[in-house]
């Protein structure tokens, strides 16, 4: 079975690599809480790279733990949430349509309706007011944000949805979104890809520059391997290096 494991982790990211050069151009949160008075967040899904969202800023809401949730209008019947520690960015909440968007860090949760209001408590304190169903299915995910070879910050959610990724560039701008209906992305020489390994998931990312080098994770943001492809004879890559991280 481990050898097999390998052998196909192996041959996607080889398949992928050279498939990547080919198409190459010849030259991670958060009870009640008041609104207090007014940074770009990541956009719900895009599979390349958009313009940024108009979004119209709407209220700041400060969270149980002491941080804040400014939120904006975005869009006709959406509304996104950004999370912030001073400066800083945790993560950014995207509620459309009827969706409710759920987060959580360090036991802090909180959940952005589809009104726009934020809800938020710590882990063990009484949740404020009674859970919809469609909050109870959006707490059941989980999320973590890991920083790419690439530089591109990737969102590894999993849930009753099943597994996706979403990736955008450090200032929160979409560049791709895949899941197991969609499980490939390809931006700017970089290929994403989800990869089934028996009943397990593993999160992809290929550099198709180098060749075809590739980092494979785990949906806890872990880094499992890593692929190292030798360029330097003729006919394209040839040798695949592996090496297991702890």
């Amino acid at each position: 079975m481990r050898n097999t494991r390998r052998t196909t982790l192996r041959s996607a990211a080889v398949v992928a690599g050279a498939a990547t050069l080919l198409t190459l151009p010849a030259g991670s949160a958060l009870a009640a809480s008041p609104a207090l008075p007014g940074a770009p967040a990541v956009p719900a899904t895009a599979p390349v790279e958009p313009a940024p969202s108009v979004r119209a800023y709407v209220t700041t809401v400060r969270l149980a733990d002491g941080s804040v949730a400014k939120v904006y209008k975005a869009g006709a019947g959406g509304f996104e949430a950004d999370v912030l520690v001073g400066s800083t960015r945790l993560d950014t909440l995207v509620s459309k349509g009827a969706a409710v968007a759920y987060g959580q860090s360090n036991g802090l949760h909180v959940v952005l309706r589809p009104d726009g209001t934020v809800t938020s408590w710590k882990e063990g304190a009484p949740k404020p007011g009674p859970e919809s169903d469609a909050e109870k299915q959006a707490r059941r995910e989980t999320s973590v944000r890991i920083t790419t070879p690439g530089g591109r910050i990737a969102k590894l959610v999993d849930g009753p949805k099943g597994k996706r990724v979403k990736v955008s560039t450090p200032y929160g701008h979409a560049v791709a979104a895949i899941d197991l209906e969609r499980p490939s992305a390809y931006d700017d020489g970089w290929t994403y890809e989800l990869v089934q390994d028996g009943e397990g998931v593993k999160f992809v990312v290929i550099d198709g520059r180098s060749g075809g080098n590739s980092w494979v994770y785990g949906f806890d943001g872990r880094l499992i391997e890593t692929y190292t492809v030798d360029t330097a004879k003729k006919g394209g890559p040839s040798l695949v290096v592996l090496r297991h991280h702890g």
